[in-house]
């Protein structure tokens, strides 16, 4: 078996004594004190993830937003400077390559950032599909560290390491050149948790002494660092998607219920003909939120019933820390999408039922 990647935070990883797993290839923490301690942390306080496994693509050149307008399903026209977009790279027969987010630093500069399992595969795809476009591109994934501060205390945190006002970030909005604890650093507010904070991302020789000062700063606030399991609970409670769950090749934008991140009036875009065709023939299937009606956690994969009959997937499915409740997403055939439609989840050898409830599971927090 291949040696696991290690990220310039792994010392950090074993001295707050992270259970590492291997995560697409990369050596990380599933959980540090435990996931739903971390997952309450994020929702009351803060959390400290480790996200260097990200991928980094910068798009330069005369023609950068053209070729990016061409490369995504949404509209990069729109952007300001410094300001961030959520979209979908999708092939021609509408699937999905990869969701990502765009920076625009300028309209000749763009900062791409992709998912872990995919930097090899979403950077051929976008090298295929340069054309003729006048640009210049380089997977910066190696070259960079990235932490994550997510929580209603995060801002708090993090302003006691920089003279920036923070304040002044806006969601959805980045600033480069920020000091951070001595280092310089991009930051960011998207967020993956439905709660307010911070990307931030550096060089790789500084993420351990940023990480340290962080947790630091935090210490009296209730910081706990968080790992992937924390992560994966608290993108799903805020119905954030994951690639290979509710994203993938054999799954349209529009499936997974993402239209609004599909700008078909734009002159065009990788995939535009097939989604536009399926909007106007109506879906045949689509991701719902389900609530289990009787005692059984759903997990990915696990099959869903009507009947006995088998009408989907469960695409992702958790126990709710927040909620208290067994909930889960599902690919279903459309017939059974309608709110309170009952499904059996078929959980071992058992078809337990369930209904479908909206997938607004969890109220997010972002800053406004």
């Amino acid at each position: 078996m291949a040696e696991l990647r290690k990220t310039a935070l792994f010392p950090a990883h074993e001295k707050y004594k992270g259970k590492v797993v291997d995560y697409a290839g990369w050596a990380l923490p599933v959980q540090f004190e435990g996931i739903v301690a971390e997952h309450e942390a994020v929702r009351n306080a803060a959390g400290l993830f480790d996200v260097s496994h990200m991928g980094e693509v910068e798009i330069k050149g005369a023609q950068a937003g053209e070729y990016v307008q061409n490369l995504v399903t949404n509209d990069v026209s729109v952007l300001n400077d410094n300001q961030i977009l959520y979209t979908f790279m999708c092939y021609p027969h509408g699937g999905i390559v990869d969701d990502l987010l765009v920076y625009k630093f300028t309209n000749n500069h763009y900062f791409l950032v992709i998912n872990a399992g995919n930097v090899e595969k979403d950077y051929k795809w976008m090298k295929d599909n340069v054309g003729t476009y006048d640009i210049e591109m380089r997977n910066l994934s190696d070259d960079v560290s990235e932490l994550a501060l997510q929580g209603p205390k995060a801002q708090e945190i993090l302003q006691g390491l920089t003279d920036t006002d923070l304040s002044e970030i806006g969601f959805f909005y980045c600033k480069r050149d920020v000091n951070i604890a001595g280092a310089n650093c991009l930051i960011s507010r998207t967020g993956y948790t439905g709660e307010d904070g911070f990307e931030i991302y550096l060089d790789h020789k500084d993420a351990e002494a940023v990480w340290d000062k962080i947790m630091e700063a935090g210490q009296e606030k209730g910081i706990k660092a968080a790992g992937l399991g924390a992560r994966d609970t608290l993108r799903f409670e805020a119905t954030l998607p994951l690639y290979g769950n509710e994203l993938g090749e054999d799954i349209t934008p529009l499936e997974a219920g993402f239209g609004m991140f599909v700008k078909l009036n734009k002159a065009n875009f990788i995939g535009k003909e097939a989604l536009q065709k399926q909007k106007e023939e109506g879906l045949k299937r689509k991701i719902v939120g389900f609530e289990m009606e009787e005692n059984g956690i759903p997990r990915h994969g696990y099959d869903v019933l009507s009947n006995g009959t088998m009408i989907g997937f469960v695409t992702t499915g958790y126990f709710s820390p927040t909620l208290k409740i067994n909930i889960g997403l599902a690919m279903v055939d459309i017939a059974y999408a309608e709110l309170g439609t009952p499904l059996e989840i078929q959980i071992r050898k058992k078809a337990l039922k369930a209904k479908v409830v909206s997938k607004k599971f969890y109220s997010k927090n972002y800053k406004k």
